[in-house]
């Protein structure tokens, strides 16, 4: 009945997000794909997805859930009203964002 699903975007998850936008947004996905998932750049795409699917909101016995979240980011990335462009400049955003908190720990 429940597929895998978590609290919040999974790092397995990532290569299952590579063919619902366009070429750049695929080549991402490439690149993110084979990084480690305390990679800086892995981290903010997951913080990306998890904004952008409202992990937080989630209840395992959703609809949501049940489907999967891989299935759910899929749904939310071809649902996205915005351009690619639009998308990646919020995943550099959140890079910056998780570069930003990383600093603010060492320090």
């Amino acid at each position: 009945m429940y597929t895998d699903n978590e609290i919040l975007f999974p790092h397995y998850a990532i290569p299952a997000l590579r063919n619902t936008r366009g070429r750049a947004w695929t080549a991402l996905i490439d690149r993110l794909a084979s990084k480690s998932e305390t990679s800086v750049e892995v981290i903010a795409l997951m913080s990306l997805m998890i904004e952008l699917n409202g992990c937080l909101a989630c209840e395992t016995d959703s609809y949501r859930a049940m489907r999967g979240c891989a299935a759910c980011a899929q749904q939310t990335l071809r649902r996205f009203k915005g351009s690619d462009a639009e998308l990646i400049s919020l995943y550099e955003a959140s890079v910056a964002k998780i570069r930003e908190l990383k600093l603010a720990l060492v320090e």
